[in-house]
This record gives C-alpha cells, sequence and structure tokens, in this order.
C-alpha cells in the first residue's frame, strides 16, 4: 500500500528575495555614505570672542610679505625651529608654548610650516585671532 502525499515539498530554495535585501542594503549605505562626507568643506576664518588661559613664551609672526619674526627680530624660515630649540633647552623650558601672528593675507601652507615645526617637537602652539 503506497500512500502519495498530495503535496509536494520544493527542495529547491529561492534567492530571489534574498538579492532584493542585499541590494536594498546597498542602496542604503551607498546614500548614508555620501551624507556623512559631504563633497566640499565650508571653511570660515577663525574668530576669537575668548582668551586662552596658557601664556606664550615666543612669538612668531609671519607679515604680509611673507617675512618670518620671533619676536621683533626676523628669520629666515629654515632657521625657526633651531632657534627655538637653542631658546628652549638654555631656558630650560619643559612645556613651550608658541604664539603664531599671521597677517590674513598669508597663505594658509605658510601657517602649516610653522605648526609641523610645532608638531615635530611637540610644542604647543596657540594661533592668535583678531577679537570679534
Amino acid at each position: 500500500m503506497a500512500l502519495k502525499r498530495r503535496t509536494k515539498v520544493n527542495p529547491n530554495f529561492s534567492m530571489s528575495s534574498m538579492t532584493d535585501i542585499v541590494f536594498l542594503l546597498l542602496i542604503f549605505f551607498m546614500v548614508t555614505s555620501t551624507l556623512i562626507a559631504p563633497n566640499a568643506l565650508k571653511l570660515l576664518l577663525p574668530q576669537s570672542s575668548q582668551q586662552t588661559s596658557a601664556s606664550a613664551i615666543t612669538t612668531i609672526s609671519i607679515t604680509e610679505d611673507l617675512n618670518y619674526y620671533i619676536e621683533a627680530t626676523q628669520i629666515p624660515l629654515e632657521d625657526i625651529e633651531g632657534i627655538l630649540h637653542y631658546r628652549f633647552s638654555n631656558e630650560q623650558i619643559a612645556e613651550p608654548t608658541i604664539s603664531l601672528h599671521v597677517h590674513r593675507t598669508v597663505p594658509i601652507q605658510e601657517v602649516v610650516r610653522i605648526m609641523n615645526i610645532a608638531k615635530n617637537n611637540k610644542w604647543k602652539l596657540i594661533l592668535a585671532t583678531q577679537a570679534n
């Protein structure tokens, strides 16, 4: 006596619903990733209404014609790091702090050069801003 089922179970697995979910997740992540990181940055010049509590030990100034000054003495860019090393070691300053005064027309590349000198030597740097 052979009994047969009326409904047959299909052993095949349908991947169409799985691919739909994968494509929906792909679209979701593509849309959210473009919202998180926009293509362009809007930069504003810094303005300050408050003063910092750290007092600077020395001042570096960059004029609009790209002359570098430590305090009131004009110094070539190549000599700034050596002069600051000499000064900080003679005065035995543990945590040197530099105040950077830059004319507003100076290219940011020149500012970054001084910032890199301070970063490489682990000196603190204060960027002087104009009051509101």
